[in-house]
Parts: structure tokens; C-alpha cells; sequence
């Protein structure tokens, strides 16, 4: 524990929720959630308003809907969530070289270490510059804890939501823990929490109180001594720059189950695709290929296979996740696949160049073989006419909810939603007023995909920030912004 709080958590208030409603005049204020749309859908979040009505994330889609019918259902843009994260982290990397990025949108900082802070004036003064840098910069709001610990500035960040700050003096901090219950501590989560209920314990000064030994005798030794000293609230870990990642994964959840092995075999290979271009963009490479099915029933299988060295050629990984697939019996039907490599590294081993050759003309055999395949005539093996759901699916895919489209004569706009051969889009942009709404054919050929636009127009210059004020206005830079209006 630290005598100052000078370990500071930001945790931006409902990221992808309000990034979209940011975006989308006509949304501000209204509930919205983002997540996935299908019958299988899961909330990744939810703004304050559907919150209201009961949504959360993690719940499955089709819940979400029945409690709020009316709300917006928009599929998530990371391209956008990426370019906003990357301005919020650009500014805490300006107060501190000790920055733990958690996720997109939650961060640690060392402010002792960054020299912005040494007692718990300049760490408030700095906290509330930060979250007003952060509003002028991006748009949105971000909670802030301030503590001696971590596990202090984080419940202290959650405590503050939403668009707040919150300080905890060096010496209030088990005054402050007393009452909360004790899924407020870390690693306890549901399980944790009823055993621990069942034993007369709902709050943490309960887990105080009954001291260490009983708590080792509950949950076991290393647990309960964890325990015990966050009930205390003693937190020594410090704030870690780099927390290296151990794998990169992809995984696609399916609203239907796969019955076909040619359509499962092909999600399997566009996974491995996906799970490369991740690999890559991490400057990274991997030596274990891991494939993840879950079945009709929802039992999980793994499979693996090690690689003589590490790789980031997409054809390497694509084929050893396709002889993984091999030893799977997917008869039954399938609802989720997933492609990972782990055993990562800074580097490619020379000798896989050799082994990923091997694999494209084997690749390019087997393309060949299927393209010949029709050919041979009709049968039950024959490719299928695709039914009308597919092309509806199709559509779905082409033009996401949410998603921003450009049209040759109206402009930038989204895509509110696809159905029946046509595509709906609102023509808004984010400095603008709620636009109209039209309809076309799902293939007009003056409808198109576009880049997201920046959520502020013109964004405060914070280059010199936090040694002085902003002194002038510089136009925000995303992807796509060559094409806002003027």
C-alpha cells in the first residue's frame, strides 16, 4: 500500500454504447445495445438507458430483446473502439511511462512514477484533467478511482460510475470496504460468493472479522490468504507496463448449428485467417495451434497441435487447425468454433517457410479437386441451390447494423437494418443532426461500405498536455475522416 494515492483507474463508461451513440445523433439518449444479433447473440455492452430496463452485458440477445424491445440493436464496430482507445491510451501514456492496459477501454496508471502526482491533491487535480482531456479528445466520459492499490482505484473507479471521480484516502480504506458485499473483491465471483454466504459472510467487513485461518479453512490456502488481505485492503502488485499476452484467439458462435462438414471445414479455415491477422498486428508468431468445437449438446472439445518453431503464415495455421478438425466427430451439429495459437514469440523460424510451401501446394491441390468436382455431374455429394434464408443471411453480413455506409448522392450514413432484399440506412454524422432515413436494394450500386468518422469534429490540440492548457483546435484523425464534409 502506498501512503498517497497515486495509482489512478480509468474505466470508460459504457465504451462501445456510448462510442455508438457518439456517432449516432438519433440515438443519443435512447437505449442501445451492441453485441451480437443472433438467436445466439450475446451483449458485449449496453448503455446507461437500456441498463435501466434491465440489460447487462454477457446476457444473451434474445433476453435483451424481450426487456427492451425498443432499443437499438447494433453489431460492434472495433475499428472505431480501437481508434478511440488508442487516443484515450495515447493520453495516459502522457502522464505516466507505467501504463497497464486492461482491455479497449479500462487502464492503470502510475501517476508517482510519471511524476503528475505525490500527494492526493495533485492526484485529484490530475484525475479531473484527465476525464475533462478525455471528453475534449474523444467525446465520451471515463470514470476515475484513485487509490494506494490497485484493487482500490479499480472498486473505487466502479464506485464513481458513471462520469465520476473518486479519491480514497490513505487510511479509509477499510472503513470504505466494510459494508460492500464481497463480490466487490477481486476473484470472487459467484461460486466464491455463495460459499461464502452459506458460511454467514455477505460483506467484506464479515471476511475481516472472521480472520484469516477460518478463511483458508472455507476457500483454501492460497485463496483464502488473498482474501483476507483485500478484506484488509492490502494490494501491493504494482502497475505493469506490458502484460505480455500468452495466446491470440478467434471464435465465431453460429445461430444455426452446422450440420455440413465442407461449410464447417471453411469456418474453421476463415477463423485461421482471422487468427493470423491478429497474430500479425501483434507483432507476433506462435508454435501451437489450437482448435476449439462446441457441439449440438454443449459439450467443448480442444485440439492441438506444435509446430516445429513459431509461425505467422495464415496457410501453416489454416491447415494444422484443418487436420485438428479431422480427429472431431461433428455429426451431431455444431454451434461455436475457435482458432488459437499460443506459445507465442517475437519471431518466425526460418525452417516453417519450408513447411507453410508444402502446405500451399497442398491447398492448391485440394482447390483444384474441388473445382473440378462439380463437373463430374449431379448426385448427393452435387452443391446444393442456396435457399432464400442464405441470401438473407448474406445481406446481414454485407450490410451490419450499425455500420457506417457511404451513398454516392446522400452521403455518409448507417445501416439501421437488412431484411427482404433491402437495406435501411439513417444519413447522420457525428456533428450532425438526427438525418433522415431511406431505403435501397441491398446491391445499389451507389451504396457502398465505409471507415468510421471521427466522434469529435474538431478535437482539442492536448499535444503539450498535462505541462500546459490547450492552445489551439486540429481536426481528429480516423479512419475515414478524408471523406467528412467540411
Amino acid at each position: 500500500m502506498r501512503p498517497a494515492p497515486t495509482i489512478l483507474h480509468l474505466d470508460m463508461d459504457a465504451f462501445y454504447a456510448s462510442a455508438e451513440q457518439a456517432a449516432k445523433p438519433s440515438l443519443r439518449g435512447k437505449a442501445v445495445v451492441v453485441g451480437g444479433l443472433g438467436p445466439r447473440g450475446v451483449v458485449a455492452t449496453a448503455s446507461y438507458e437500456a441498463r435501466r430496463l434491465g440489460v447487462h452485458s454477457a446476457m444473451p440477445t434474445a433476453q435483451a430483446r424481450r426487456l427492451a424491445p425498443n432499443a437499438a440493436y447494433l453489431v460492434p464496430r472495433f475499428s472505431l473502439y480501437r481508434a478511440v482507445s488508442d487516443q484515450v491510451m495515447e493520453l495516459l501514456g502522457r502522464l505516466s511511462p507505467l501504463v497497464e492496459p486492461l482491455s479497449l477501454d479500462e487502464a492503470f496508471v502510475d501517476l508517482e512514477a510519471g511524476g503528475t502526482a505525490d500527494d492526493a491533491a495533485s492526484a485529484r487535480t490530475t484525475g479531473e484533467g484527465l476525464r475533462a482531456a478525455i471528453r475534449a479528445v474523444t467525446g465520451l466520459s471515463g470514470s476515475v478511482g484513485l487509490a494506494g492499490s490497485k484493487m482500490l482505484a479499480k472498486i473505487a473507479s466502479e464506485e464513481a460510475k458513471p462520469d465520476g471521480l473518486l479519491l480514497i484516502e490513505p487510511g479509509t480504506e477499510r472503513e470504505l470496504l466494510a459494508p460492500m458485499p464481497v463480490r466487490t473483491l477481486p476473484g470472487v465471483g459467484p461460486a466464491t460468493g455463495d460459499h461464502l454466504r452459506r458460511a454467514g459472510m455477505t460483506t467484506v467487513h464479515d471476511l475481516a472479522e472472521a480472520g484469516e485461518a477460518e478463511l483458508v479453512r472455507l476457500v483454501g490456502k492460497a485463496h483464502g490468504h488473498g482474501l483476507y488481505r483485500m478484506a484488509l485492503g492490502l494490494d501491493d502488485r504494482p502497475v505493469v507496463a506490458e502484460r505480455d499476452a500468452k495466446s491470440v484467439s478467434v471464435e465465431d458462435t453460429f445461430d444455426v448449428d452446422l450440420h455440413d462438414r465442407v461449410r464447417v471445414r471453411a469456418e474453421v479455415e476463415r477463423l485461421a485467417v482471422r487468427c493470423v491477422e491478429r497474430l500479425r498486428a501483434a507483432d507476433r508468431s506462435g508454435r501451437t495451434v489450437v482448435l476449439k468445437v462446441r457441439r449440438y449438446d454443449f459439450s467443448t472439445l480442444t485440439r492441438s497441435e506444435t509446430l516445429r518453431g513459431p509461425t505467422d503464415d495464415p496457410t501453416v495455421v489454416r491447415e494444422a487447425a484443418g487436420r485438428l478438425l479431422e480427429s472431431v466427430d461433428t455429426t451431431g451439429g455444431v454451434r461455436l468454433l475457435g482458432v488459437g495459437v499460443t506459445g507465442l514469440a517475437d519471431y518466425t523460424q526460418e525452417d516453417l517457410f519450408a513447411q507453410a510451401a508444402d502446405a500451399r501446394e497442398l491447398a492448391r491441390r485440394v482447390e483444384a479437386e474441388d473445382r473440378a468436382a462439380p463437373a463430374e455431374g449431379g448426385g448427393e455429394n452435387a452443391p446444393a441451390e442456396p435457399e432464400p434464408e442464405g441470401a438473407e443471411l448474406l445481406a446481414a453480413r454485407l450490410w451490419p447494423a450499425g455500420h457506417d455506409v457511404r451513398h454516392e448522392e446522400h452521403g455518409h450514413g448507417w445501416v439501421q437494418g437488412s431484411g427482404v432484399g433491402r437495406v435501411t440506412v439513417r444519413f447522420e454524422e457525428p456533428w450532425s443532426a438526427p438525418g433522415r432515413v431511406l431505403t435501397f436494394r441491398v446491391d445499389d450500386p451507389l451504396l457502398r461500405p465505409a471507415d468510421p468518422l471521427p466522434l469529435v469534429r474538431y478535437a482539442a490540440d492536448y499535444s503539450s498536455w498535462p505541462a500546459s492548457l490547450p492552445k489551439s483546435r486540429s481536426r481528429a484523425g480516423f479512419p475515414g475522416d478524408e471523406e467528412s464534409s467540411p
